[in-house]
């Protein structure tokens, strides 16, 4: 049977090596999305406009939900709630998926010559196309209602980086875990959408009960959701310590992702 590298390093580079294929591959799963509808990759527009109208409507106007910062206007309401649903989309997106990732690509677990490691990859190169296009729209409301967006947005990628490895790490365990035990596709899905609302999605983290507050923190969403509103829409600096940390825990936890899958990978084959 053979045997799959678990070094750091070839984490890394099975990425750079196969990169054209993940760029190929990618492409196809975001064009075959709206393959045959009428409006195409217009949709992928489309859809976030029409959830952010009606969170933005049922939280600001029926239940009366405020930041308890800025103008609390139904605008601003509107362009922070949007931040973290972009993450939170990126993060669903991804982990939503990830249990039935190989089983979905069944075929190419027999094909030796196959890297079956970036099946991962491309679900988040998918994902991700998605949330920059929610990005450029949010982009485009900022600068209709607020003007120029400040600078701070050049932070971004300091706070996406280190949440794209944490949702790499998720995605191999549990693309591996899909194969062995079919009930984790239905688990992950009732999790998701409890995380939802137990992240500071539709609410900002200070209204949550104080007393149930660190275990807020203790999902990471919380912590990309905050560092996103600091940066895009408040013009702050984000907090570099818990960064730095956030970083340190998610290239841990993404390397023992990729561990964990190229170890179990070898029953793929026996299980399918």
């Amino acid at each position: 049977m053979q045997d799959f590298s678990t070094s750091p390093r070839e984490m890394v580079a099975s990425f750079w090596r196969n990169r054209s294929l993940i760029y190929a591959l990618s492409k196809r799963e975001v064009v075959g999305r709206y393959r045959g509808s009428y409006f195409g990759i217009l949709w992928s527009f489309l859809n976030p406009l029409l959830m952010l109208s009606i969170y933005t409507f049922v939280f600001s106007n029926i239940f009366k939900a405020k930041w308890n910062v800025g103008d609390n206007s139904k605008i601003e309401f509107a362009l922070i709630l949007f931040i973290g649903l972009i993450a939170y989309n990126l993060f669903s997106e991804c982990i939503n998926r990830a249990p039935s990732l190989i089983l979905w690509n069944a075929n190419y677990v027999k094909k030796v010559v196959f890297p079956l490691d970036i099946l991962p990859w491309v679900d988040i190169c998918s994902a991700l196309f998605h949330a920059f296009i929610s990005l450029f729209v949010w982009l485009l409301a900022y600068l209709l209602f607020y003007g120029t967006p400040k600078l701070s947005i050049f932070y971004l990628p300091l706070v996406l980086t280190p949440f794209i490895f944490l949702v790499m790490g998720l995605s191999w365990v549990l693309s591996s875990l899909g194969v062995y035990l079919r009930d984790v596709s239905q688990f992950i899905g009732l999790l998701t959408t409890m995380l939802m609302f137990l992240s500071p999605i539709f609410y900002p983290a200070s209204s949550f009960p104080e007393g149930y507050r660190n275990l807020l923190y203790l999902n990471p969403l919380t912590f990309v959701i905050e560092q996103m509103r600091e940066i895009l829409f408040w013009g702050n600096t984000p907090d570099f310590l818990d960064l730095s940390i956030f970083w340190l825990m998610s290239s841990f936890f993404m390397w023992f992702g990729f561990i964990w899958f190229q170890k179990t990978r070898k029953g793929f084959a026996d299980v399918l």
